[in-house]
């Protein structure tokens, strides 16, 4: 048994009490609680008046209306009051549960059961009964010196109708209280006790509930970030169990669809590239011909078709590194590198473009190596990438900024570079989404939407990560921070 109220102990600890489960335990609580109290009560009131209402019958039956006529004949016999009383008394059989008063006309009381002289008595009832028509009256309440009473008084009338003194019977109900009270506890804890078991029972019924929700919950948000080989184990027959499956199946139609999406990109992206290598390859070779044959028409398509084969191409590598990132392909050929060496290598090649586009490009780095076992040549991917999105988001005669610098992140080497531009900003709503795939802010600027994605990825894989931080129309800051293997010769801020 102490085994078992241990489980059970263990088990009620381990239940949350949040979400679902709080309000429905407030819920049922408070209409538990509601009608119990309505019922605790209705039942107090009831064992009360049972009980008061049996010592006020007691207390009738000893002021009644043959108490009264016995009297009456006998002081129209000639007998006194006091006389009446005495001989009432002696045969008085309720002596050992009530006291009975004798009280003349003007109260004071003449005789007493008890035996004892009773002087100043505080008796309501007496002056009512003496003055209604009815000739009765009650008083419950406590008495100095005699706790608390239930008395009733009939007065005493003559041939005539006059009052010549009155009956008075009382009775404790001390300890009638205290069994009310013994009731009352006794009943308040059956219903704490049914209400313990009403809650503990609806906790295990809801945790039959809320486990399965939960599961659920997590499973979808799972699906929703991407993990599409998700399923969520049926456990119930019920409406929980059909919602199981319908999510276990809308799943698989989504990876399957995921899976034709990728395979179609895959394919499209390499039947692409090959015939966009031969347009590229020979307006190259037209362009860098003989052209004193050539009109300047002429010259100018072929260096449009170079350029734009030249982006198509860019378009298509994208696509093809994005089908690699969803199919799990996409490795990193990782070797000794300097990332400054490589930033370097890349600002050399974008500055001449950005100069010939109008823009200004200032850079910083340090003179100290940086290395890293990384890929080389999908940093100068991201690198690129943050470059010409710096780019295309600013105005031709506004300025690119880039830092590199050293620092310390939980203890160990990163090398941070910030990127940013004067272009148009992102707005508070856009940022959270842009390293999200194919989503795009501004959609009059070209692009896929999936440059970002796989930037952020690539940085990822190398245990780095990806800070944007935006204002319209102020720039972006784009600030990279990747792990480095060694610093040379450098005293880290």
């Amino acid at each position: 048994m102490k085994e078992f109220a241990n489980k059970l102990i263990e088990k009620i600890k381990n239940i949350k009490i949040d979400g679902i489960t709080r309000r429905w335990l407030i819920n049922i609580i408070g209409v538990i609680a509601a009608l119990f109290i309505i019922a605790f009560v209705f039942l107090s009131v009831t064992v009360k008046n049972y009980y008061y209402h049996s010592v006020e019958n007691i207390v009738s039956s000893g002021a009644s209306d043959t108490a009264v006529s016995y009297f009456k004949n006998n002081i129209e016999n000639g007998n006194s009051l006091e006389e009446s009383a005495a001989q009432y008394v002696d045969s008085y059989n309720l002596k050992k549960t009530t006291t009975i008063w004798i009280i003349d006309d003007i109260g004071k009381v003449i005789l007493s059961s008890s035996g004892f002289e009773v002087e100043d008595a505080y008796m309501p009832d007496f002056e009512d009964a003496m003055h209604n028509e009815s000739g009765e009256a009650k008083f419950i309440g406590r008495v100095r010196g005699s706790g608390k009473i239930i008395a009733k008084t009939k007065a005493i009338k003559d041939k005539n109708g006059a009052e010549i003194g009155a009956i008075r019977v009382m009775s404790n109900i001390d300890e009638v209280d205290d069994q009310i009270s013994t009731i009352r506890f006794l009943i308040f804890l059956i219903f704490l006790f049914v209400m313990i078991i009403i809650v503990f029972s609806n906790l295990f019924f809801i945790r039959s509930i809320i486990i399965p929700v939960s599961q659920i919950n997590k499973a979808t948000k799972l699906i929703a970030s991407g993990n599409l080989d998700v399923r969520i184990e049926k456990k119930y027959n019920d409406e929980i169990g059909d919602l199981a499956d319908s999510i276990n199946s809308m799943a698989g139609d989504i990876a399957a669809a995921d899976k034709m999406k990728n395979d179609f990109i895959s394919t499209i992206s390499h039947e692409l590239r090959t015939p966009l290598t031969s347009i590229k390859g020979w307006g190259e070779t037209l362009t860098l011909g003989n052209q004193d044959n050539v009109d300047p028409l002429t010259r100018k398509g072929l260096q449009i078709i170079v350029s734009e084969a030249g982006r198509l191409e860019g378009f298509v590598e994208e696509l093809l590194d994005f089908s690699r990132l969803q199919s799990g392909r996409m490795n990193l050929r990782l070797a000794k590198c300097d990332i400054i060496a490589e930033l370097e290598e890349t600002l050399f090649t974008f500055r001449e473009r950005a100069v010939r586009e109008g823009y200004e490009v200032k850079y910083s780095v340090p003179e100290n190596p940086s290395v890293a076992n990384a890929d080389s040549n999908r940093l100068k991917q991201v690198f690129m990438n943050i470059l010409d999105n710096a780019l295309k988001y600013s105005r031709p005669g506004s300025r690119i900024l880039v830092k590199a610098d050293y620092i310390t992140k939980q203890d160990k080497p990163f090398v941070r570079i910030a990127i940013a531009d004067q272009g148009c900003g992102i707005s508070p709503e856009d940022l959270p989404h842009v390293k999200e795939k194919f989503y795009k802010a501004n959609m009059s600027v070209r692009g896929s939407g999936i440059g970002l994605a796989v930037t952020n990825e690539i940085v990822s894989m190398h245990g780095g990560t990806l800070d944007i931080r935006s204002e319209v129309d102020r720039g972006t800051l784009v600030t990279i921070y990747l792990p480095l293997e060694e610093i040379g010769e450098i005293e880290q801020q």
